[in-house]
């Protein structure tokens, strides 16, 4: 069993302290059933919720962004930009750069979703959206973003924001997601990372080609061109999503169109 790090606050909710009990290492047959169960439960929530808006683009970004920041503005802009291309804007929910693209896409009169995660602070469901699922484990929201999206759109934002651009990358690096564009925008935040991109691929730890994995700009109608010709005419997507019948008894809702 792993000692207790001093440097972290001790847990006061259940929900925490099972994270803790669950990353100790092996336990009973009987209690990773439960957590087995438990992940079960995360990704049954995102089925049913998720089944029905449609093809979406994800947008992530730091929850920290506040209204008056340029960075939350050109979310704003990004996401009515993806919602008149015909499709779902999804975000992680929360506040700060989240709350901007789904307030766009409201705007515009598009879809709007969020699949949250269940954090002590900084993770309440902003008002603009259409239906938001809640996650518990982050290996669970992650895969369930792919899943839904068609591209990505990455925003500044913090160490969970890197975690998601990087998982995305290394799907594609490896193949086992195709023809998925990536697009960072907010160059200046970023261009230490770009920056150190280039200096990996010199290295030889990862492919000059993998370069071409991700689009950077801050340009709404480079972003929106780019995911048009990757995202929209490789598959055919066209504005109207597909109607998909919802099951009451199954506790799912259909999205309006």
């Amino acid at each position: 069993m792993r000692a207790p790090n001093p440097s972290n606050p001790v847990s006061t909710t259940p929900s925490e302290r099972a994270d803790q009990i669950f990353l100790e290492g092996p336990r009973s047959r009987f209690a990773e059933f439960c957590t087995l169960l438990r992940v079960m439960r995360d990704f049954l929530r995102g089925f049913r919720t998720l089944h029905f808006v449609g093809p979406c683009v994800t947008v992530f970004g730091s929850s920290r962004i506040k209204p008056d920041d340029v960075h939350y503005e050109l979310a704003r802009k990004m996401g009515a930009a993806i919602a008149r291309l015909g499709f779902t804007v999804m975000t992680g929910g929360g506040p700060g750069i989240m709350e901007a693209a789904n307030r766009g896409a409201k705007e515009v009169g598009g879809r709007s979703v969020g699949c949250n995660i269940e954090l002590p602070f900084e993770q309440d469901a902003n008002a603009y959206l259409d239906r938001c699922v809640r996650m518990h484990y982050f290996f669970v929201r992650k895969a369930l973003l792919v899943k839904y999206s068609y591209a990505f759109v990455v925003m500044p934002g913090g160490a969970g924001t890197l975690d998601e651009l990087f998982e995305a990358v290394t799907l594609i690096q490896t193949g086992k997601i195709k023809n998925f564009p990536i697009v960072i925008m907010g160059i200046d935040y970023w261009k230490e990372l770009i920056g150190f991109l280039d200096k990996m691929a010199q290295r030889g730890t990862i492919s000059p080609s993998d370069l071409n994995l991700i689009y950077a700009t801050d340009s709404i109608d480079e972003a929106i061109a780019h995911i048009q010709s990757r995202a929209v005419e490789p598959f055919g997507l066209r504005r109207v999503a597909r109607v998909r019948r919802a099951f009451p008894w199954l506790g799912e809702r259909g999205l309006s169109q």
